[in-house]
């Protein structure tokens, strides 16, 4: 009876310990969630309202990029979910307590590995699935967004300015959607201004974006320098008018909208595609994976920082501050091997330096914590003034 008593004490701690990092996760989750995503929704809101877009557009494209910053911030909000929870149950006493009945710091830390699993399951989710999708929703999305502003553009009868040094004019659109009498002219350049003239045009769809193919016409170019102006005709000529809105590169993939498994491949087709190195590729797959793991690790850093030492009556504000220290050594660690990785396909086992450091920090601080004097003579040589 006596051991079964015990056990079911154990359990009802465990589920306590871990509704509380639960709760508190939560709530720090979704503030940061707030902060970073209205940190981007202004951006997008004066892009695209600026355009003349509605606010269901607006709040699409937010929607859209949501899971990205959901996973960019589970990390933060696990570390501070444990610290939290962790200084609370301290300062009201209660892991005290509960390390006076025999639990030693691993054992309080299996909830902590638990909540730590559950957030990591989490991000992968994000990472693998979710993540992607959105941005490959997001990318159709731009760039029928792109489409509908170049066709804004093409206004007959006015002089238009879609950008600086940039005047376009069509005098009449038929019902096939030829242009007709089109004039162009670009004086980005500062030494030179170029004048195209052209008795009919089309406007053509392309994958790196939409092209104005001039027919029978005439480019001027004048050259400030020489005061120099040379004539050149020319049956067909295609210019990009993506440039002419801002567009910027369509047609190609990027690592965030492509699946894992086509990453950890890295096929030539795939390398083609995205314009990336195999190292690039490769580096971004396992990155997916080591982000479930660095959840992990930021709940066991958070958790055994706080508990190592010997008890202070002026709270755990040091052990805190170490905590911080070590998640930005582990971050620190993360950045300064991404561009090794990214140099080498064979190297991108480099990019689970950064979490199995922090697995290793949080471990051997559980098991100093069954030493406080020895972590006491380490890290507070100052203990009697506490």
């Amino acid at each position: 009876m006596i051991i079964l008593w015990g056990r079911m004490r154990v359990a009802r701690f465990d589920r306590y310990l871990l509704s509380q990092l639960m709760v508190f996760f939560g709530f720090f989750a979704l503030i940061l969630v707030l902060v970073y995503w209205t940190n981007q929704a202004v951006r997008l809101f004066d892009q695209l309202i600026a355009d003349g877009h509605s606010a269901f557009v607006f709040l699409e494209f937010t929607a859209l990029s949501l899971p990205e910053v959901i996973r960019a911030v589970l990390p933060i909000a696990t570390f501070v979910a444990v610290v939290y929870t962790t200084n609370r149950l301290s300062t009201e006493s209660e892991l005290v307590v509960v390390q006076a009945t025999g639990f030693s710091g691993f054992r309080l830390a299996r909830p902590v590995l638990v909540f730590g699993i559950i957030v990591g399951l989490l991000t992968a989710v994000l990472s693998h699935f979710l993540v992607p999708a959105a941005s490959r929703a997001l990318a159709v999305r731009s760039a029928e967004i792109a489409e509908n502003i170049t066709a804004r553009f093409l206004t007959e009868g006015s002089f238009l300015h879609p950008t600086d040094g940039i005047t376009f004019y069509i005098r009449e659109i038929d019902q096939t959607g030829k242009l007709l009498d089109v004039f162009l002219s670009d004086s980005r350049k500062p030494d030179s201004q170029i004048t195209y003239t052209a008795k009919t045009a089309y406007l053509v769809r392309h994958e790196t974006g939409p092209k104005l193919v001039m027919l029978d016409g005439i480019a001027q170019t004048l050259n400030f320098n020489g005061d120099r102006l040379s004539t050149t005709g020319f049956s067909d000529f295609s210019y990009d008018i993506g440039t002419l809105v801002n567009l910027g590169k369509g047609g190609r993939r990027s690592s965030d909208q492509m699946s894992t498994m086509d990453l950890l491949r890295a096929s030539p087709e795939t390398i083609e595609e995205t314009g990336a190195t195999a190292a690039v590729l490769v580096y971004a797959a396992h990155k997916r994976f080591s982000r479930s793991l660095m959840a992990i690790a930021a709940a066991l850093i958070g958790f055994s920082s706080l508990i190592v030492g010997s008890f202070s009556r002026f709270g755990v504000s040091r052990r805190i501050i170490f905590a911080v220290i070590l998640l930005i050594v582990v971050k620190a660690i993360e950045s300064g091997v991404s561009g090794f990785a990214l140099g080498n396909v064979a190297r991108w086992p480099l990019v689970y330096l950064a979490p199995l450091t922090g697995v290793g920090f949080g471990c051997t601080l559980l098991w100093l914590s069954a030493r406080p004097a020895v972590f006491d003579r380490i890290l507070f040589r100052n203990r009697r003034m506490a």
